[in-house]
């Protein structure tokens, strides 16, 4: 498939940087960290180095990944908050609670590591998206302050616990000025705007929200034009957009990023996600110009909550897609009644009725999405159903996310009571890797990833039993069939589609068949996967 295809076929898989795999195991944690690998909510150790070792080894080109989104790379607040109802100590493992947006944040590894790994994706032909943040700052975390505001941390606080943390921040201190200021962020602080009520006003989570809408010129916050090693330069009137939108295009600039995934999208208004389509599209021309590569698009894609398939005006603000949060709960309810989708017509019947109505509405509006089984953010598919959600999600209409582990069986995490999504984020299990499932994942993910008729093309129903489609891609010619039923002998009208003589492939099982009176018998494996040779 050419380069320029991938926005209508993105295979896009999602992994945590800390949780996917550390490639120097032991190794201590920075900035004076927890990073116990034993607790669910600090650093574990994956970092950049084990990213790139999982590329050269070949773990995502058996998938048919075109893009790796990882988590954001710049560095995160140093020390840990308390977790939901005080529970426990929560680290910012996962990228969401950013401090200086200029470098790597230690934990995952050098800008030469990053570059290494953005390089080794680069070289087997997938884009490197990076997870990234307009709304928000890092929470005030007492090991950060103590570090760049000493006065507004009390004495004693290594000693905190997650119920004892407000007892050692000292919000009256004046020292509080110098951290982001009331000019850069809304918070919950003495002498700071606490925020509004709506989407684009109020503080997500209690975390300091950025002034994004203010047209002031600002200087640099008093903490980052001091912070040792930051990139971040006083750039006389500028505003608090300009300045995000400027770090983050610096990624794309400097490494070569191919894309964004925009976290908590409608927290932020549209103007200002166009300027960092328009900042990050600038600095990818500039970037493939220098190293001599051929022009491909920017890709950006958001986390505008609750979305589903429908077209909105995100797409007219910068966004090349949009995630579909639909998708996991459909594929739930087309299961949930059933032991194995093969055997249950009803499964099959409404997964037609899916397919056909993404293929439609996706068609007819012109634009992409990204459906997933799995997030971060919500839940978990069912561990004991992970073939099936394969099947259902490799082969629908528009792109597809896969999260890390799904593909392996990942089992779930520990977790608080209060705060279930912390079990979507375990180590990734390297070591009791299923292998039925893999292999499942594996052969599905692959042809999606030669067949971009999966993704846009134009879907039929050929017949119910066994239930099978067609879908072609008049713009370039690609045509797939896929049955889904049974395993055991099965013959299909292709009539329409293929030639007779035609020999043709089944992907699962590498059968191969000649179409003889415009028929294709052959024996089906649950999943039917057929290609002109």
């Amino acid at each position: 498939m050419p380069a320029n295809d991938f926005a209508d076929n993105p295979i896009v898989y999602c992994l945590i940087t800390d949780r996917f795999h550390n490639s120097r195991p032991g190794r201590p944690p920075s900035y004076g960290r927890l990073g116990d690998p034993a607790a669910f909510g600090t650093f574990h150790g994956g970092d950049f180095a084990g990213v790139r070792a999982r590329l050269e080894e070949g773990w995502f080109c058996r998938l048919g990944v075109n893009a790796l989104w990882i988590s954001a790379p710049y560095e995160q607040i140093h020390g840990w908050v308390p977790g939901t109802n005080d529970e426990f100590r929560h680290e910012a493992y996962h990228g969401y609670w950013p401090l200086d947006f200029t470098v790597p944040d230690a934990s995952f590894g050098t800008e030469q590591e990053f570059q290494a790994m953005v390089d080794a994706a680069h070289a087997r032909g997938i884009k490197v998206i990076l997870d990234v943040v307009l709304s928000h700052a890092g929470y005030p975390d007492l090991n950060t302050f103590q570090q760049f505001l000493p006065g507004a941390v009390r004495a004693g606080w290594e000693q905190a616990g997650p119920a004892e943390f407000d007892d050692y921040l000292d919000t009256a201190s004046p020292a509080l000025a110098d951290w982001w200021s009331p000019d850069w962020v809304c918070a919950k602080l003495p002498g700071y705007d606490p925020g509004g009520d709506d989407d684009l006003t109020r503080l997500l989570y209690d975390l300091p929200k950025f002034r994004t809408t203010e047209t002031r010129p600002l200087p640099l916050p008093r903490f980052l034009k001091h912070k040792a090693g930051t990139r971040a330069v006083e750039q006389p009137g500028q505003t608090v957009r300009g300045y995000l939108v400027g770090w983050l295009a610096d990624w794309v600039r400097r490494y070569g990023v191919d894309g964004f995934r925009c976290d908590s999208a409608k927290h932020v208004e549209l103007p200002a996600w166009q300027a960092l389509k328009q900042a990050a599209t600038q600095a990818l021309s500039a970037w493939q110009t220098d190293h001599g590569v051929a022009p491909v698009p920017f890709w950006m894609t958001g986390e505008v909550y609750g979305h589903g398939i429908e077209r909105s005006a995100y797409y007219e603000h910068g966004f090349d897609n949009l995630i579909n949060f639909d998708f996991q709960h459909e594929a739930r309810a087309l299961l949930e009644q059933s032991d194995t989708l093969a055997g249950d017509s009803l499964a099959l019947f409404r997964l037609e009725r899916l397919y056909a109505a993404y293929a439609e509405q996706l068609a007819s509006a012109r634009h992409n999405v990204l459906s997933y089984l799995s997030s971060h953010d919500t839940e978990l598919f069912s561990r004991d159903r992970l073939i099936d959600g394969g099947t259902v999600l490799l082969l629908a209409p528009g792109g597809v996310q896969i999260y890390y582990g799904d593909e392996s069986a990942r089992p779930a995490g520990m977790a608080s009571p209060s705060d279930p999504v912390q079990a979507t984020r375990s180590d990734m299990n390297w070591d009791t890797l299923d292998s039925q499932v893999l292999r499942h994942w594996q052969l599905l993910g692959a042809f999606r990833a030669r067949h971009v008729a999966l993704a846009v093309g134009r879907h039929r129903r050929l017949s119910s039993t066994p239930y099978a489609f067609h879908r072609h891609h008049a713009k370039s010619g690609d045509q797939v069939v896929v049955a889904i039923g049974q395993p055991g002998d099965v013959t299909l009208d292709v009539a329409a589609i293929f030639a007779d003589g035609q020999v043709l492939r089944d992907a699962y099982t590498g059968e191969r068949v000649t179409v003889r009176a415009g028929c294709a018998a052959l024996r089906m494996d649950q999943v039917l996967l057929l290609e002109a040779i």
